[in-house]
């Protein structure tokens, strides 16, 4: 396993739409290991392959809370399947926008399915935390970060300060 370096706004890759992964086979289980690695590094709770510059549809996400034992989860080809009128809340932040949070109002609920670590099929229905990561995180497959839905006057005030913090670190 290896932490991989992690994609930052503006870099022109993030907004790439990702390519359906043909098959889960060892070296597509070894990017997800170096990319659950590269997230509990960030440290972030998800994470789309795309984030550390690979154009797959993979997102590796862990929502254990601290004092919870880690609970990897693997999201290979993700489809949302269908998402409630009802919208939700919460306050986002992305590895691929250190440092920038802001509130996100997404569909409450989904039904989602995917293929795991090994290949096989899961289908659920999520609220809550998993529901909104999950819809994060597939926004980047199709090159939307969370800041894309935001107000422009919003979005444009946090990627000035992308810019200067990219000139200023490097």
């Amino acid at each position: 396993m290896a932490i991989r370096p992690i994609l930052t706004a503006p870099d022109p890759r993030l907004k790439t739409i990702s390519k359906p992964v043909e098959r889960v086979d060892d070296e597509l289980r070894a990017l997800m290991d170096d990319m659950l690695e590269t997230m509990y590094d960030a440290p972030g709770i998800g994470l789309a392959a795309i984030q550390v510059g690979v154009p797959h549809r993979v997102i590796v996400m862990d929502l254990a809370g601290k004092d919870e034992p880690p609970a990897p989860q693997y999201f290979v080809n993700p489809e949302i399947t269908w998402r409630s009128e009802e919208l939700a809340s919460y306050e986002e932040g992305c590895l691929s926008v250190p440092e920038m949070y802001e509130d996100v109002q997404r569909p409450a609920r989904i039904k989602a399915k995917w293929l795991d670590y090994n290949g096989n099929p899961v289908e659920v229905e999520a609220d809550g935390m998993l529901a909104t990561c999950l819809q994060h995180e597939m926004d980047h497959l199709e090159g939307v970060l969370f800041i894309d839905h935001l107000s422009k006057l919003k979005r444009d005030i946090i990627m000035r300060k992308m810019v200067k913090a990219k000139k200023r670190y490097g």
